[in-house]
């Protein structure tokens, strides 16, 4: 799994999240699908690397008030188009999803129990329901390799990346697996070390570092409590998909055909 992750010094949890066996036995192009946090501190050797991807479009999941913090530094040369919806996608300004369930937290049972909370809602936030659309729209035509991000590659890039693998016919443990490849993708204990401070000034220093590790990993109830609430409310990510995100039969097979080999 860990060949997947593309080692970069300023963006995290970048890499390639195809590779995987897909529907009728065939199997997902390698380098065509690609994940990641936020760009904004990307060195130059950073965007050398994925320049020399050759990224035709970048589907940006963050709200407007991120992208003003977060500002994503390009490579000279680069020509990929990049698709997003206005409006916000996390629960507060300027926050990424991990930090809006912060408020309030303190031990790490806390933080497990806010991230599930915030899972259970995502795949109905309106803008981000949008900018899925414009997601799975460019996978059923690609024109080269895409690249999915939001802030930390990890929460609204998670659920949508699981999607994406629905689609295309993954076994669900596999989808599983991927998503918690962030935590071997980001150091999480790095993580806890670097982010605490900042998380504590934000949301009070009594969190503990179980909190701070609850917010900035992934755990499987996270993930899978978007789709048990997809499937109490639609029956069926099929159905999710078809009349939430667009993504009908004729869309799936076109994507399949784009990305299966």
């Amino acid at each position: 799994m860990n060949d997947r992750i593309l080692p970069l010094e300023g963006i995290r949890n970048f890499r390639d999240y195809g590779g995987y066996g897909g529907a009728d036995g065939a199997t997902i192009e390698r380098g065509m699908l690609w994940r990641s946090g936020h760009h904004c501190d990307a060195t130059p050797a950073d965007l050398e690397k994925v320049h020399a991807l050759g990224l035709a479009t970048v589907i940006d999941l963050r709200g407007d008030s991120e992208r003003a913090l977060y500002p994503c530094l390009r490579h000279p040369g680069f020509t990929a188009a990049v698709r997003f919806e206005p409006g916000e996608t996390a629960g507060l300004l300027g926050a990424a999803a991990h930090e809006a369930a912060a408020q309030g937290v303190r031990g790490g049972e806390d933080a497990r129990q806010a991230m599930i909370r915030l899972n259970q809602g995502m795949p109905w936030r309106p803008v981000l329901v949008a900018t899925m659309r414009l997601h799975f729209a460019e996978l059923a035509a690609p024109a080269g390799p895409s690249l999915l991000h939001c802030v930390a590659g990890k929460d609204r890039t998670g659920l949508v990346a699981a999607l994406t693998h629905h689609v295309l016919g993954v076994h669900p443990d596999e989808a599983m697996a991927d998503y918690l490849l962030t935590n071997a993708a980001i150091d999480v204990d790095e993580r806890v070390r670097v982010n605490g401070a900042a998380l504590r000034e934000r949301y009070g220093p009594a969190m503990d570092d179980g909190a701070v590790r609850a917010l900035i990993s992934v755990a499987p109830d996270y993930l899978g409590t978007a789709l048990a609430a997809i499937g109490e409310r639609h029956g069926t990510i099929d159905a999710y998909l078809d009349e939430i995100v667009g993504v009908g039969a004729e869309q799936a097979a076109a994507i399949r055909a784009s990305l299966l080999s």
